[in-house]
């Protein structure tokens, strides 16, 4: 036995709650590479990179990417399952000091970006080498660099949080692939493939999103200049019909809204990589679930609305409609596109949970959340006998799902808003939880609303 590695709960409690815990020389490593990383960045910003891009660029993304790669790797020292101790008592986790710190960075970097994009110009010059391989064109703020430096960011948090996923939970092979699956599609659907399309003369097209998530899709500009592109414009038009009217209720049917949400989405691939330690933050409250159910139902009838409002003022001779629905199209891309889905989507992370925009912004979520609360075949089901009543399973919901008193009373979770991250089952100690696909035949989908009426069928929503 002596030659067998002892495993000391006090000493990992310290890395997750002790600010001053000693980390390994494989962390020490690690957050020196990080710290030269930001030095870079700092420099960038400063103007003092424009000389040699590749060089600041490369120690950037050696620096950020490798030294976080390496402290994920360092997680594989202990022991398999997803350590929750002294989550509620990390200043970064439970919206401490560090927390709050982190939300102000994140909000204001995506406030810069999209209203300041000059103060980035140095930042953006880091990206030219890339840029040039990847689209043939340097990056400047004149040309959009600002958005490609964005998009390789975006991609690289998915990369470097994946791997923190992957060794979080490397234990459950549903977990791994899911992972897997939207590094994969962010890294080469998302972000490398609609580069290359522009590197060989094609439109800067994104596969992953149809409307009502890419808004302006079917806007009638928009068709028209797809159109004009040639044959791989109407090939993006063609998809997104076939992605919105027949791909996505098949699948949500057989596999709820898992499918998208949790394993192809770019938006979701960040909530679950970068956005997995904020995780257990959204809120739980019967209130917020109100809200949610409005907010999101909201934002696919006004998009919905404005859309063909916007089709109306293209083939109708109305004056004042044409200028209602170009107003209309500003501010919906200004309000939901930058501001729900960026600024508080991203920036309130650590504040209010990684799902703030799926849960209560995104048009794309309420479609497939009607799809799968009406005639999906997936769902949650529970074994109450079992149930201890932990609530790890609400906890760690992103959704804000309170999912222990489904599990209390041994009734299948059927939400619209579940993505099927499936992490409820992964922290539950017993067992009590399973996703599922095929035929309910026990009528629990429809049955089962609660006994003291605080949520009606309605509400089920």
């Amino acid at each position: 036995m002596a030659d067998l590695p002892l495993y000391n709960p006090g000493a990992d409690l310290a890395l997750f709650s002790n600010p001053a815990f000693r980390p390994t020389a494989v962390q020490r490593l690690a957050l020196a590479l990080v710290a030269a990383g930001v030095v870079a960045v700092i420099v960038a910003l400063a103007g003092g990179a424009s000389g040699a891009p590749a060089v600041w660029g490369g120690l950037a993304l050696a620096g950020l990417g490798g030294g976080g790669v390496l402290w994920a790797l360092a997680g594989l020292a202990r022991p398999a399952g997803v350590r929750a101790e002294g989550t509620m008592f990390s200043s970064n986790q439970a919206r401490g000091a560090v927390g709050w710190a982190v939300g102000l960075v994140l909000t204001g970097l995506y406030v810069v970006l999209y209203f300041w994009p000059a103060a980035l110009g140095g930042l953006v010059a880091l990206g030219d080498p890339l840029s040039r391989l990847l689209r043939g064109q340097p990056a400047t703020v004149a040309n959009g660099g600002q958005w490609f430096l964005y998009t390789t960011v975006y991609t690289l948090a998915v990369a470097v949080m994946g791997v923190r996923a992957l060794v979080r939970y490397r234990h459950s092979r549903y977990h791994v692939v899911r992972t897997l699956s939207v590094m994969f599609f962010q890294t080469v659907i998302a972000f490398a493939l609609p580069f290359f399309l522009v590197r060989l003369g094609e439109p800067e097209l994104f596969f992953l999103y149809t409307w009502p998530l890419d808004y302006d899709l079917f806007f009638p500009w928009k068709v028209a200049e797809l159109r004009e592109t040639g044959r791989l414009g109407v090939a993006m038009l063609v998809w997104g019909v076939a992605l919105i009217a027949l791909i996505t209720p098949v699948l949500t049917f057989f596999f709820g809204k898992r499918w998208y949400c949790s394993w192809v989405c770019g938006c979701g691939g960040l909530a679950e990589t970068a956005g997995d330690p904020y995780r257990h933050l959204s809120d739980k409250s019967l209130g917020a679930w109100k809200l949610e159910r409005w907010l999101v139902h909201g934002v696919l009838a006004v998009i919905t609305v404005g859309t063909a409002a916007l089709w109306v003022a293209a083939v109708a001779d109305v004056g004042w409609l044409d200028a209602v629905a170009v107003g209309f199209s500003n501010q919906y891309g200004f309000l939901i596109g930058s501001i729900f889905a960026g600024v508080v989507g991203v920036g309130f992370y650590p504040i209010f949970g990684s799902r703030v925009w799926c849960r209560f912004g995104c048009p794309m979520a309420a479609v497939l959340g009607l799809q799968q609360r009406f005639f999906s075949r997936f769902r949650i089901t529970t074994n109450g006998g079992q149930c201890i009543s932990c609530g790890q399973c609400s906890a760690y919901c992103e959704m804000g799902i309170d999912v222990r008193w489904y599990a209390q009373r041994g009734q299948n979770v059927v939400r619209a808003s579940c993505v099927g991250c499936g992490v409820c089952a992964t922290v539950c100690p017993r067992g009590v939880l399973r996703l599922e696909n095929g035929p309910d035949t026990s009528g629990a989908r429809r049955a089962g609303a609660p006994a003291n009426n605080l949520i009606t069928d309605l509400e089920i929503l």
